[in-house]
């Protein structure tokens, strides 16, 4: 067999199946042209998902009748003005994307330079390239794709359903208008619109939040904190969601090098990292990351779709990921996410709603009274639980008068308020200026308590206490090697073991921030946790899991009574912890809930 160069129309069909694998990809690349080429307008039109019709039209510097010539010729293209391939400063640098998408389509091309009297307009079928010709067209350029993969039948049946090619273009042209939110975006299926972003002026980071929260949801700059690191010339800025406000799916994780949205496994990675004490690991947070780095430090030529990058040192920018958002995370302290409260309310109002009377029912007065008895006993029953007298140590005052009661209640000002009581030994209610605050006492000591061990295994005073009388914990053979093979990390941790016959372990010192705790469950979880994490990985790197375990079990527990003072020395606690918003498991530590939203249910507002 004969070696021979293919034709040039083949040759742009194989690169056509590299960079247009879908009407979302061709989306891409013609966007990013008006980008570079300075648009502070795109406006998008899919027909039938792009297969029928693709158009975009921008307000950028346009093109001369010669430079149309050479846009759909191959490898032609302004970007790379030094033929440097490691300074790349534009999106699109190849000079691939018309030549390669006029191959399989019928294509376009509209253009007007800024200052010229009139347009010129090419068109391009199936590789063959006309000549200009005169056209009208305001100042800018239009890019029209008919009959997408017309030229290669086989390729249109890989295409989904319109609605789910359209669904696919919609997320390509979010991510490029997140990363440039003084750009104008639109997008049309040609009968309706689908998508409609304003450009975003003022101030750079307010600019850019609200683009975010135009794209993922108002809820989300509600709900997120303001990321900005630096290290060694690597700059991470951006917004990180709070771990409560969290989703099913990764697909809410936006990450940009130098303005170019990238899919990046590296930085997922770190982000799930980041997350990995606050967040459950079948829950996904919500960022938008913006690395700016020095172009000689990343490469963005390593993927036909520069859909991928590749760091000259990733472990940089993995640790600035990670430390970035968790230092962000610490400083929003007890913040839990503002939805959490709507939701509840939103379960309230439906749990509230009276059932309709039968038809001509009429309420009718008791032909009898309460007797002084029943009073006294409604009475108790309304009592605040927090303050009844079944708690050692406190009595109710006799109700002072109206005109005696203190006009300010200082613990009001507390971010998370003054305990006022706690129902089924759980949940405590705690009274704010505006609102009030229902706090999960198990999950929030659980938070405090593994803050605490984490700063005290940094600075390395763990401190211990012996047990009275050691404790033996059957494991079986297996879980006993797991427990064994720890014994050392776990020790610096404050959890003292040593193997104690066949399939079994001793524990004789427990961590003293832990208290009185089961020490059965607790060491028979770690032996589980060892077992799903696997051999492969060491300890070290999953001490933040092993804090969790072992502060669970540590935490005060779901149904004890709590007094007052306990109550709000936890509020205050909270308050001064890193990440108490939510617990080891990623679950809410407390909801607020607005005064004014709760009047609402009541028909006061």
């Amino acid at each position: 067999m004969s070696i021979r160069l293919l034709p040039p129309t083949l040759v742009n069909q194989i690169a056509a199946g590299e960079v247009v694998e879908r009407p979302a990809s061709a989306v891409k690349e013609l966007v990013e042209n008006a980008l570079d080429a300075g648009a502070g307008r795109i406006d998008v039109v899919l027909v039938e998902g792009g297969q029928a019709l693709i158009s975009v039209t921008d307000d950028g510097c346009g093109m001369a009748p010669a430079e149309l010539t050479l846009a759909v010729e191959r490898h032609a293209t302004s970007k790379l003005p030094d033929d440097d391939l490691v300074h790349i400063r534009h999106l699109g640098f190849r000079g691939e994307a018309l030549p390669s998408i006029g191959s399989v389509a019928r294509l376009t091309l509209t253009s007007r330079p800024k200052g010229a009297d009139s347009a010129w307009s090419l068109a391009v079928e199936g590789g063959a390239k006309g000549e200009p010709v005169p056209a009208a067209a305001p100042p800018g350029t239009r890019v029209e794709v008919r009959d997408l993969f017309y030229a290669t039948p086989a390729r249109l049946k890989f295409l989904k359903a319109p609605r789910t090619e359209l669904t696919h273009a919609t997320d390509v042209l979010e991510r490029l208008a997140m990363a440039h939110p003084a750009v104008a975006f639109s997008l049309s299926d040609g009968a309706r619109p689908v998508l409609k972003l304003a450009a975003q002026r003022g101030e750079p980071s307010a600019a850019l939040l609200s683009r975010l929260a135009a794209v993922i949801g108002r809820d989300f700059e509600a709900n997120a904190v303001k990321l900005e690191a630096e290290r060694d010339g690597v700059r991470l800025t951006g917004w990180a969601g709070l771990p409560t406000f969290n989703k099913g799916t990764s697909a809410y994780q936006y990450l940009f090098v130098n303005g170019r949205p990238v899919k990046d496994r590296l930085v997922i990675g770190a982000v799930r990292g980041a997350y990995q004490d606050v967040l459950s690991h079948d829950r996904h947070p919500v960022v938008a990351l913006f690395l700016d780095l020095d172009p000689e430090a990343v490469d963005v030529n390593v993927h036909p779709a520069k859909a991928e990058v590749r760091f000259r040192d990733s472990g940089l920018v993995r640790g600035l990921i990670v430390s970035g958002i968790r230092h962000a995370l610490a400083e929003a302290g007890h913040r839990a996410s503002s939805t959490l409260g709507m939701a509840a309310l939103g379960a309230l109002g439906a749990a509230a709603a009276p059932p309709r009377p039968a038809a001509g029912y009429q309420w009718q007065p008791s032909a009898s009274h309460p007797s002084p008895g029943q009073v006294r006993q409604a009475a108790e029953a309304f009592a605040p639980a927090g303050l009844s007298e079944s708690l050692p140590g406190l009595s109710l005052p006799p109700a002072a008068p109206a005109e005696a009661q203190p006009a300010e209640v200082p613990e009001l000002d507390h971010p998370l308020g003054a305990a006022r009581a706690q129902l089924h030994d759980t949940y405590i209610i705690a009274e704010t200026r505006d609102g009030l605050v229902i706090v999960d006492q198990h999950a929030a000591h659980e938070r405090l308590v593994m803050e605490r061990m984490k700063a005290a295994l940094e600075a390395g005073t763990v401190k211990t206490q012996a047990l009275l009388l050691p404790e033996v914990v059957d494991l079986g053979e297996a879980g006993a090697a797991r427990i064994a093979d720890a014994a050392e990390a776990l020790a610096a941790l404050g959890l003292v073991v040593e193997p104690f016959g066949a399939g079994a372990v001793v524990v004789r010192e427990t961590p003293a921030l832990l208290g009185e705790c089961d020490v059965q469950g607790l060491v028979r979880d770690l032996a589980d946790d060892l077992a799903e994490w696997g051999e492969a990985l060491a300890l070290k790197e999953r001490l933040g899991d092993v804090c969790a375990t072992l502060a669970c079990h540590g935490s005060v527990r779901s149904g004890r009574r709590l007094s007052v003072a306990e109550m709000n020395a936890l509020l205050r606690q909270m308050e001064a912890t890193p990440l108490s918003g939510q617990c080891n498991h990623g679950r809410p530590t407390h909801v607020s809930l607005r005064l004014a939203d709760v009047e609402k249910l009541f028909g006061r507002r």
